[in-house]
């Protein structure tokens, strides 16, 4: 098939790259020019495994190729996938969707024939009625352009793998038409991988993003608020996460104890599932859902103390080194990152901050200026008074601690995400804390 992929983001450029690999000519679409520019040459702007090398291969194969002018992706394509942004609005709680909205009147009028707008991004329950209504209004093709909610599961850092070898595809659609096309456009995916295809309503797709960003959240809210109780009763949170792991009707996934859930996606999807709870009269459920963002609100201070007591004196003029930007490893993204938070915080606190991470020191420097940052790990402790694990990279699981030890003025690891072997680090003689974990 002929698709256009419209928003070149953390969504839209690794599913145009993944669309192309299963054999689609695909046209992405964005108003940035620098970007579009970047990308015909080959170049990625963010940081995905394995999306560099789809990029260069398909824009040098002349199956994938992008441009700003949307009028060309109406004459090329049959199926136009919605991949803009919906940050969080202005009042915090809902999605701001001016460029979904402002995607489709830049689009509709060039739609001169049969075609499906099929949207990707996070919305709340009736957009896709209410786009359908606008495009059918502003398009030449009219009632021929079908409007299909088809939401992501993407995880940053796997999106790739997660496009190409999708754990489930959920598409809300109202016609044959429209089922048919989403049948087509994804024919290579299904057909090898028999991953399962949910046929819903439109209202049904497009609570079910939220549904399970919001079901991962309480997870991790969960077993954040368990380690705490560890901490105050001297009991080990990794031992209950193994307990936990072996009841089929739990298991292990996002049970790791840490400094809270962070990203464009997450926190943005529980703060609007909330809202839409609360509108739909769901009030006990938006109740559990605020407990878990109030949780997460609270590890940054829960962090700040555990170095704190682990310095055994004030933060005010300690050198503090903190391992991870990212809001996770395998990308470069650092919206609402916790580590990033929490690098912040210790500032804040007096402390000489230096940041260390293998991929997101750019984009964090952006975003925080006021922090020092190196890309060089060994440096990077250099006089620290304490080491803090903010993001669980695997380089830092991997380092060897002997290396380390007399570079900093105090071999001290504060491990905020429970990820390394303590006792390897205090046989190289450092003293570890980890979150959840009683004190040796």
């Amino acid at each position: 098939m002929r698709v256009s992929v419209i928003g070149c983001g953390h969504l839209g450029i690794p599913h145009a790259a993944a669309m192309a690999e299963i054999g689609h000519e695909v046209i992405g679409v964005d108003t940035d020019h620098t970007k579009v520019d970047r990308l015909n040459a080959g170049e990625c702007p963010i940081y995905e495994a394995g999306l560099p090398e789809l990029l260069t291969k398909h824009t040098a194969g002349g199956r994938l190729r992008f441009t700003t002018d949307p009028q060309e992706a109406a004459a090329f394509a049959e199926l136009h996938f919605l991949g803009v942004g919906t940050p969080i609005d202005s009042d915090g709680r809902s999605y701001d969707t001016r460029q979904v909205f402002g995607a489709v009147r830049q689009l509709a009028p060039h739609l001169t024939r049969a075609c499906t707008i099929v949207g990707k991004s996070t919305v709340a329950v009736g957009t896709t009625r209410r786009l359908t209504h606008l495009v059918q209004r502003l398009a030449p093709a009219g009632e021929q352009v079908d409007v299909v909610w088809n939401p992501e599961f993407l995880r940053e850092g796997h999106a790739v793998e997660d496009t190409l070898r999708p754990d489930r595809i959920v598409a809300g659609l109202t016609t044959t038409a429209a089922e048919k096309a989403i049948r087509d456009v994804y024919a290579p995916i299904l057909q090898v991988t028999g991953v399962p295809l949910f046929i819903t309503d439109p209202a049904t797709a497009e609570l079910a993003k939220g549904a399970a960003n919001t079901f991962l959240a309480l997870k991790i809210s969960y077993i954040n608020g368990v380690a705490d109780m560890c901490r105050s009763a001297g009991g080990d949170i990794s031992q209950i996460v193994d307990i936990l792991e072996v009841d089929g009707r739990i298991g292990r996934g996002s049970m790791s104890p840490g400094i809270g859930y962070g990203g464009g996606c997450l926190p943005k999807d529980v703060r609007a599932f909330t809202a839409s709870a609360r509108q739909l009269g769901a009030d006990r459920a938006a109740a559990l859902l605020r407990a878990a963002e109030e949780v997460n609100e609270s590890r940054t201070a829960m962090a700040v103390g555990i170095v704190t007591r682990a310095l055994g004196r004030p933060i005010a003029g300690a050198a503090i080194t903190v391992w991870g930007a990212a809001f996770k490893p395998g990308t470069n993204d650092v919206r609402e990152s916790p580590a990033l938070a929490l690098a912040q915080a210790l500032h804040q606190a007096g402390a000489s901050v230096t940041v260390h991470d293998p991929q997101a020191v750019r984009t964090a420097v952006r975003r925080s200026p006021e922090l020092e940052y190196t890309d060089d790990l060994e440096q990077s402790v250099d006089g620290a008074h304490a080491v803090v694990l903010a993001t669980e990279w695997p380089e830092y699981r991997g380092i060897d601690p002997t290396t380390l030890t007399d570079r900093t003025a105090e071999p001290l690891m504060v491990d905020c995400r429970t990820t390394l072997d303590a006792d390897r680090w205090r046989t190289a003689g450092w003293t570890v804390h980890q979150i959840g974990r009683p004190e040796k």
